[in-house]
């Protein structure tokens, strides 16, 4: 069975605080730059989630909020698709897409 990458490098400055966060998906020829990556891992032995928020010093206050809400609408996407509970996950969307509106980061 092939394996697959996803190479993610984090520059920091010398106080250790990201500056740039670098991409690579190899198999696929893509990759590129962003301001931040918010990675969910799920530890079976645990039973919870391992979570790896980081962003760059650069990043508006307007980018997080944007970032973090659009992230929330395509987790329900995820959770519907996942667990096949439509009600749930409309209910989530609809919360998150009124409180982006309120906060104008969708229109």
């Amino acid at each position: 069975m092939p394996n697959n990458k996803i190479i993610i490098e984090i520059i920091t400055d010398d106080q250790h605080i990201p500056e740039k966060i670098k991409w690579e998906a190899p198999q696929i020829m893509e990759k590129g730059e962003c301001k931040s990556v918010a990675l969910a891992l799920w530890d079976e032995k645990e039973n919870n989630t391992m979570r790896m928020d980081i962003w760059t010093k650069n990043m508006t206050t307007d980018e997080m909020k944007k970032f973090l809400l659009q992230n929330i609408i395509t987790f329900c996407d995820t959770y519907e698709r996942a667990t096949s509970d439509a009600a749930l996950s409309n209910k989530i969307k609809q919360f998150i897409i009124q409180t982006a509106k309120e906060e104008n980061v969708l229109k």
